[in-house]
């Protein structure tokens, strides 16, 4: 056997996002990348913002010696300085560059935090539905994910969150706006969240850190804002990324940031430096910390994503599915006609039509379409829809 046994079942289980990102692969090649309406993979299909690229040609073009070279761990101190402002606009709190560290994208956010939180065994709370990589995040550092159901509206069921809390509890990821689901988590929650995590610590004498996973927290639509989870709860850690608000996911630069109400914040940040030399990203890439910290705060203009959010929405009215209106991200998780969700899926991909399964995010009988697609693509699986779902 070449590789571990642990590595050859995580392949055999795989994501079904890659998987049938791969399937359709095959099938455009086969048929046509024309004829293919392919609604599997979250990646944003805007161009980045004229400025950004603006100021990627200005930062390239830069003649001076030494922008390529190694830096500290935890990131270019402007680029800290410039991102920090951003923070402190975006949650109102008083965020400075020494309260986050850069990392590589969301995905290097959330290993660098767990990586510097859990111990072996420690256990990690993760709402279902869920992005899929959570499982392999929490093992990757020893760490047990515990699996919560939301409730029929993907929100919060406290009751549950309550039950699963242990002491061995360490960490809970809240991913909102939420892949899959689109579902915001309102202020009030996340409130009564907050105060019973303080409940638990108390009583148990160990501090559940609230991890909250917002590379979609500007890609809202309805005029909705999305509640500050830092105002909530102090033991509160953010991961992020650039990926979606710039449409720059290639380019793998995010940040983990700790709440500057946090206490052992210090000791926290250190942590999160170690863990991003030691897990061998080292520090993010440099030319990408110089392009944003000039363009902090800046997002694509999300009138795109809100039509199609419309018009996809208008198609599913139309062919008969129950869903909810995603309130942020590029995500509908309607659920699947009969209830079989690996049938359903096997049935719009006759209509060319590709899709994941709900039971790859950890709620079977639902299924995810991103919408981050040309509008034309919509429009012409329009017939496929609806006639699937008739079927």
């Amino acid at each position: 056997m070449s590789v571990s046994q642990k590595i050859k079942t995580a392949m055999e289980r795989g994501s079904w996002i890659r998987r049938m990102f791969e399937e359709g692969g095959e099938l455009k090649a086969r048929l046509g990348a024309d004829k293919v309406f392919d609604f599997t993979l979250g990646n944003p299909d805007l161009e980045p913002p004229p400025q950004f690229k603006e100021a990627l040609i200005e930062v390239a073009r830069d003649p001076s010696p030494g922008l390529h070279s190694y830096m500290t761990n935890a990131g270019l101190l402007q680029a800290r300085e410039a991102l920090a402002g951003h923070l402190r606009h975006m949650y109102h709190q008083d965020f400075g560059p020494g309260d986050l560290v850069l990392t590589s994208g969301a995905a290097g956010a959330l290993n660098v935090i767990l990586k510097a939180l859990l111990d072996p065994g420690d256990e990690v709370l993760i709402l279902a539905p869920y992005f899929p990589e959570y499982l392999f995040y929490a093992d990757n550092h020893g760490g047990v994910a515990v699996v919560v159901e939301t409730d029929s509206a993907f929100q919060l069921d406290l009751q549950a969150l309550e039950k699963a809390l242990s002491p061995k509890t360490k960490a809970l990821i809240i991913n909102s706006p939420n892949n899959p689901t689109g579902q915001v988590y309102p202020a009030p929650a996340l409130e009564e969240l907050g105060h019973l995590l303080k409940r638990h610590g108390d009583r148990t004498g160990r501090v559940v850190y609230l991890v909250a996973d917002e590379p979609y927290s500007r890609l809202l639509y309805d005029k909705l804002e999305l509640p500050n989870l830092f105002a909530f709860y102090p033991h509160t850690l953010l991961a992020t990324s650039f990926s979606k608000d710039l449409s720059i996911p290639g380019e793998r630069l995010g940040l983990a940031a700790v709440s500057p109400k946090a206490p052992y914040r210090a000791e926290l940040l250190a942590g999160f430096v170690l863990a991003n030399r030691i897990l061998g990203f080292i520090n993010a890439p440099a030319l990408m910390q110089r392009v944003v910290a000039k363009v902090a705060g800046l997002c694509v203009d999300t009138t795109p994503y809100a039509r199609r959010r419309e018009l996809l929405g208008q198609i599913l009215e139309e062919g008969g599915y129950r869903f909810l209106k995603p309130q942020g991200a590029f995500y509908f998780f309607p659920e699947a006609p009969g209830g079989d969700d690996l049938a359903f899926v096997d049935r719009l991909k006759r209509e060319n039509i590709l899709a994941v399964p709900g039971r790859g995010f950890g709620r079977a009988g639902y299924f995810r379409l991103a919408f981050c697609v040309p509008e034309d693509v919509i429009e012409r699986a329009a017939t496929g829809f609806i006639r699937a779902a008739r079927t």
